[in-house]
């Protein structure tokens, strides 16, 4: 940080400055988005933690992923909210570095959480008998812990790296940052922050993603050979996985491999626009999807809601 400190105090978000001809309905939408998922994960969260029939590995996983989009909520919205209602564009080094830890933090969770959700499911399914076992609460919170670690390990490594490059540039095409935003503006040599951050990176999607499809290979081999009511519950869930692992995907790849097409290929407002879809995309969609098409945590979110209703009335009737 001290090197960064030498040239520049503040960075200047160019994503802001093209929003702000319209920033009070960009900071209104922000607002309603941030509002509407913070609302409904908050709710997907108290339904697991309140109902001892969710307490299972499988609805503990789901309690993590939407946990995981409250924080990548909190990381990006708001900043960019008080940004444009009090016409900010800029971020001090340090809070860049925080945000890029936080950012990036956020994607590589929602990564293995992903991972360890579909080999959980593959294990249910293919190994019913074995499965409390095998798939223990205990365990379950285990294996969340140790991918907690193990990626604050890496992406403090990363943002470690970052901190120590010279930067002479000032402007990041983005709404927020991220380590690759500011290896752009960097005149030292980035070798070391390449190879780890791309080592790091490939190793670890790469190999997430095969995990994810060798699982789901195998659970629809699985639920081939099963009938009945037990092949259409197996079916639906790992329909949900796939859809909201594929959507997450997409938007992520996107989003990365835009650094890949070089700085002067892509307009500003081309970078906002990918940002700011792969973000709403991929924190909308996980509690939406989960809360809707997950039987078990829908019919019982309705009930809590119920309750809820119900307590009101009577509050207002005394």
């Amino acid at each position: 940080m001290e090197n960064m400190s030498r040239v520049n105090t503040n960075l200047v978000l160019l994503g802001i400055v093209e929003m702000e001809n319209l920033r009070y309905l960009y900071a209104t939408l922000a607002i309603a988005i941030y509002i509407s998922n913070m609302t409904l994960s908050s709710i997907i969260v108290y339904t697991v933690w309140l109902e001892e029939t969710l307490h299972e590995p499988m609805y503990i996983f789901i309690a993590n992923l939407v946990v995981n989009v409250m924080f990548g909520n909190s990381v990006i919205l708001p900043k960019v909210v008080i940004d444009l209602l009090f016409g900010l564009n800029t971020i001090s080094i340090p809070a860049c570095l925080i945000q890029s830890f936080c950012n990036q933090s956020y994607g590589s969770l929602e990564l293995f959480t992903f991972t360890v959700m579909a080999y959980d499911r593959y294990l249910a399914v293919g190994h019913p008998l074995r499965y409390p076992t095998l798939m223990s609460n205990g365990r379950a919170y285990w294996i969340l812990f140790a991918v907690l670690v193990f990626v604050s390990l890496s992406i403090g490594i990363t943002v470690f790296l970052a901190s120590r490059l010279f930067i002479c540039g000032v402007y990041i095409n983005n709404l927020y940052c991220e380590t690759m935003s500011l290896l752009n503006l960097a005149c030292d040599d980035t070798s070391i922050n390449n190879v780890f951050g791309t080592t790091w990176t490939v190793t670890v999607v790469v190999g997430c993603i095969l995990v994810v499809i060798y699982c789901y290979i195998r659970t629809i081999l699985i639920c081939l050979e099963i009938s009945g009511k037990a092949y259409q519950k197996a079916m639906n869930t790992l329909v949900t996985h796939i859809v909201t692992f594929s959507t997450f995907m997409a938007t992520s790849l996107f989003v990365i491999f835009r650094y890949r097409l070089g700085s002067g290929s892509l307009s500003t407002v081309a970078h906002v626009v990918i940002s700011i879809t792969g973000l709403i995309v991929s924190l909308a969609l996980n509690p939406l999807t989960y809360g809707i098409r997950t039987e078990a945590l829908r019919n019982k979110i309705i009930v809590n809601l119920q309750k809820i209703n119900l307590c009101q009335r009577v509050a207002i009737m005394k």
